[in-house]
């Protein structure tokens, strides 16, 4: 038994994990990546700031769709009110790891879902706290030679062998994954765009 589409359904995201989170779920989707300029963006509120980015996805794979439901996600790790996207290097996936070991952080995903033709948008963001062991500098770089840390924000998979740095989270496990697949999919099925069907 899985949901029935009863509307197709974009992704607009390059993420292979958010992709599999919503397939786990049994939803059929097709990728359709969107790349925008997160640079223009300068919005300083978290939660404002991925909830803008996840629109501006959607938004603009909608542009070439408009007929079709988009999903645009978009996921960030803050600490002492500074944003960690994803590392550029080694070193800066390093610092990352230093600054977030032994304490408390935030990882906000924003996600947006809108049909232009339904004139439809709908947008929210999900926070879950994370809690970090205390890691030695040895841990460290064994992890970042994984090279698991480089297409994450925050330099960390909880998905993956990074599992191994989280003492514990308080709050969504698939939002630090990449896509609050729960909230997610009550959206979809009050959207009419899936339906569970026995």
């Amino acid at each position: 038994m899985k949901p029935i589409n009863l509307e197709k359904l974009l992704l607009a995201s390059h993420s292979p994990r958010r992709k599999e989170l919503l397939e786990q779920a049994g939803i059929d989707l097709q990728v359709v990546p969107s790349d925008i300029d997160e640079e223009n963006v300068s919005i300083k509120n978290p939660e404002e700031y991925v909830i803008e980015l996840s629109y501006l996805k959607a938004e603009k794979v909608s542009r070439a769709h408009p007929d079709s439901w988009i999903l645009g996600a978009d996921t960030i790790v803050v600490i002492e009110d500074q944003i960690l996207g994803k590392p550029e290097s080694e070193d800066h996936a390093t610092e990352m790891l230093r600054l977030l070991s032994n304490r408390e952080h935030l990882v906000f995903t924003g996600f947006c879902i809108m049909n232009k033709q339904k004139e439809t948008i709908i947008k929210n963001a999900v926070e879950t706290k994370v809690y970090f062991k205390a890691l030695s500098d040895q841990e460290i770089k064994w992890y970042v030679k994984t090279k698991e840390p480089f297409d994450k924000a925050g330099a960390y998979g909880i998905q993956g062998v990074g599992a191994f740095l989280v003492r514990k989270i308080f709050g969504s496990y698939s939002n630090v994954v990449g896509l609050p697949v729960c909230e997610v999919i009550e959206i979809l099925i009050k959207l009419k765009i899936i339906e569970m069907r026995v």
